[in-house]
């Protein structure tokens, strides 16, 4: 897979650039606030980028899987890591440092590629949060999962991250995970939800209604 709004000439050649590295469940690949020494390439597996805010909470910015660049705004704009990126599964990423990846991406022109890339990622969250903040709960949750299902329907997150996503408690979470698995929309387990009917989803996603 290759990142949307970059050549897959491109990214070809950065994988084939890159030293692989390999990441467990549950490792750190990028941490906030470090140095924007490197960039990843994801070629398997799924990570989670997470914010740490100033009163100490934490809020879930995405779910992300194969053919996606990790840490490259911090390298292209040379601020620090603007979140920490957790590994969901065991992944397999490619490794550039710095230097070596703004010297190929400017020797194949696609640095405005890139940062119109990153830009509209980082737009696109934040319209999300926007957007899912004046929502009731039950379509709040529901959009979360649709948005945060990367694979095979499967939603590798706990019922606290998933709060974390929208701005909800574990408890309220919990409540909406079990009014969806009354309908058969998903099923649970720890850890664990898979979409089961998508398409119960999508119609719930966009009924605004309080509960689900």
């Amino acid at each position: 897979m290759v990142p949307a709004g970059v050549p897959p000439r491109t990214w070809a050649s950065l994988v084939e650039a890159g030293a692989e590295r390999r990441f467990r469940a549950g490792d750190v690949l990028l941490r906030q606030g470090d140095p924007p020494s490197h960039v990843l390439l994801l070629l398997s597996g799924r990570i989670k980028a997470l914010l740490t805010l100033p009163d100490g909470g934490v809020l879930l910015l995405a779910v992300r899987g194969p053919g996606e660049l990790l840490g490259e705004i911090a390298v292209l704009g040379g601020d620090g890591r603007s979140a920490t990126v957790v590994a969901m599964d065991p992944c397999v990423t490619r490794v550039l440092p710095a230097d070596r990846f703004r010297a190929m991406v400017r020797a194949a022109g696609a640095e405005a590629d890139l940062l119109r890339h990153a830009m509209r990622r980082l737009r696109e969250g934040e319209e999300w949060r926007a957007e899912t903040a004046a929502l009731p709960a039950g379509p709040r949750v529901v959009r979360a999962l649709l948005r945060l299902a990367v694979t095979g329907g499967e939603v590798g997150l706990s019922q606290l991250e998933i709060g974390q996503a929208v701005g909800l408690s574990r408890g309220v979470v919990a409540a909406e995970l079990a009014r969806l698995r009354e309908l058969g929309a998903v099923s649970t387990e720890r850890g664990r939800t898979v979409i089961t009917d998508r398409r119960v989803l999508r119609a719930l996603a966009g009924s605004g209604r309080d509960s689900v």
